[in-house]
């Protein structure tokens, strides 16, 4: 991954991850970053299996809006569990 690559995910992770946090609740940019980051693996994971299209053109929207999902999902299974 070349470092452009690695700065344009982890501008993702903090996106999502602050959107989920307005969704969820919680705060911090590196608690951003890292729930945003581990929601663009969910989010993918999960919207893949129930063979969901977002139907969006735009790449980098449509990775925002499937992180934003995986990040979701991540906060609330993450306070199920504690």
């Amino acid at each position: 991954m070349n470092p452009q690559s690695l700065i344009i995910s982890l501008v993702i992770g903090a996106i999502a991850g602050w959107l989920a946090s307005i969704v969820m609740g919680g705060g911090g940019l590196i608690r951003y970053i890292i729930i945003g980051i581990i929601g663009s693996f969910v989010g993918s994971f999960l919207l893949s299996m129930l063979k969901i299209n977002l139907g969006i053109t735009n790449p980098i929207v449509s990775q925002i809006i499937v992180s934003t999902i995986g990040a979701i999902v991540v906060v609330f299974v993450a306070r199920l569990v504690a």
